[in-house]
């Protein structure tokens, strides 16, 4: 029980301290790392990247009022956005498990990436707020950043990321 608790102490400072710096830059090539989805398989980035325009973004916890609204915004013009080839993949410090209910209840169309470790969210340099990833949202186009929403919001996130990606040089 003590080395369970002691565990979760240590994980939490660990993640308060995690991603320091400042969020990357428009023009920033993006990082090369690997984490699980919510499946439990792993996820590389890079991988991903290769495949296309991706929108990579950050939520504190999913599950909450403000996530749902998020994920459901970005579900609910999931034609537009795939429509396009705009990839999403969505990155909270949440587990697996947690990450796949999430998926199930509201039926999201894309990759939910877990970063209980926050070592995605050190790359990208998202801060964290008492323990929790700041909303955030990048999106990645040919290896390197093409823009960034330093305070993305939840009900207009699709919306927001559309006309940021209709906005891009062709």
């Amino acid at each position: 029980m003590c080395k369970k608790f002691l565990t979760t102490v240590v994980s939490f400072l660990g993640l308060m301290l995690v991603a320091k710096g400042d969020p990357l830059a428009v023009g920033t090539a993006v990082p090369d790392v690997t984490a699980s989805d919510q499946n439990g398989q792993n996820v590389v980035l890079k991988d991903v990247f290769a495949k296309g325009t991706t929108l990579v973004y950050f939520y504190p916890k999913a599950d909450t009022p403000g996530c749902t609204k998020q994920a459901c915004s970005l579900r609910d013009d999931w034609s537009v956005l795939s429509g396009k080839g705009i990839q999403v993949l969505g990155v909270s410090g949440d587990k697996p498990d947690s990450q796949k209910k999430f998926e199930e209840k509201y039926k999201l169309p894309f990759t939910l990436v877990a970063d209980p470790e926050g070592k995605v969210a050190a790359a990208f340099g998202v801060p964290f707020m008492g323990g929790f990833a700041k909303r955030m949202s990048f999106l990645v186009k040919d290896g390197k950043v093409v823009w960034n929403m330093l305070s993305a919001s939840t009900t207009d996130h699709a919306k927001d990321v559309v006309k940021a990606f209709d906005a891009l040089p062709k």
